[in-house]
């Protein structure tokens, strides 16, 4: 069982990334409550967070005895402010929208006791406006996990102007405790991973749109050439078109960089609903 302060953590969104990380917290030994806006949604995140535990013990991975004492430990709810008033850490998980965050957080501020951590899991948005007019900023931070969360060991720790030691040091210290490595990169548009991640899909999709090669094979110059464990367009199959496709339009307008102009193919891919991993189709068939 966890010792450190993070005991409760509330979980707010239960989609792919809210599964995942409610599941490496609960792992870890805290009490988690994973929250949603209706019961079917938290019901599918909670089946997700079953089927890869399950798939844990059917390769001897996991324990039936590990399954059971993580799903006895995570408890469901569509109460936001239920889930998040006696939490110790509150990791929002909800869709990539400056909007619902920022709304999302203003309300939690007169929920929350005053020594709960404030968490953003947000891959690219400016955390100064994600907090902007939350009391207190010296407990927020951003904590960008990385998918499929229980796998992925990168941990991605975001501190703004005003978050203060305190926070960022026992965020550190419940990342490892979560098994992840934690960098600690500064609030700037796309952080340190998706900022590096989506310039290098996006030429990745320029060079198929130019013929220059396959799909496939600009991957395997990625894998075999440069040791990445897997190529940038099946990564951006995986993470789904539509989602990267956002990030750069964001990235675009907040750096002004023409690097980050999203190409014709890869708008005609989303219009035409060919999102990825998601959508069975993408760069590749899945």
């Amino acid at each position: 069982m966890t010792d450190n302060r993070f005991a409760n953590v509330a979980v707010l969104g239960a989609g792919t990334m809210g599964a995942g990380i409610a599941q490496v917290c609960a792992q870890a030994g805290s009490r988690v409550v994973l929250q949603d806006l209706t019961e079917e949604f938290v019901q599918k995140g909670l089946s997700r967070i079953r089927d890869f535990l399950q798939k844990g013990v059917e390769k001897g991975k996991v324990t039936e005895a590990q399954r059971s004492d993580v799903l006895g430990r995570i408890t469901t709810t569509t109460d936001r402010a239920g889930a998040s008033r006696t939490a110790q850490l509150v990791i929002e998980a909800v869709p990539e929208r400056l909007d619902l965050k920022n709304g999302l957080f203003r309300e939690l501020a007169s929920v929350v006791t005053a020594t709960c951590v404030l968490a953003s899991n947000t891959s690219s948005l400016s955390l100064a406006k994600v907090f902007a007019g939350v009391s207190d900023p010296g407990r927020c931070i951003g904590m960008h996990f990385f998918n499929p969360v229980p796998l992925m060991a990168l941990l991605e720790l975001v501190r703004t102007d005003t978050t203060s030691p305190a926070t960022i040091d026992a965020v550190t210290a419940y990342a490892r405790q979560l098994g992840k490595e934690p960098i600690l990169v500064k609030d700037s548009p796309g952080f340190a991973s998706s900022r590096l991640g989506v310039c290098l899909g996006l030429e990745a999709i320029r060079m198929v749109e130019a013929g220059v090669a396959s799909a496939e094979d600009i991957d395997k110059a990625m894998v075999l050439g440069y040791g990445h464990p897997m190529g940038p367009l099946r990564l951006t199959d995986v993470v789904g078109l539509d989602v990267r496709l956002a990030i750069a339009d964001y990235l675009r307008k907040e750096l002004d960089q023409p690097g980050f102009t999203a190409p014709e193919l890869m708008r005609r891919m989303v219009a035409e609903g060919k999102l990825g991993k998601k959508s069975g189709q993408g760069f590749y068939r899945w």
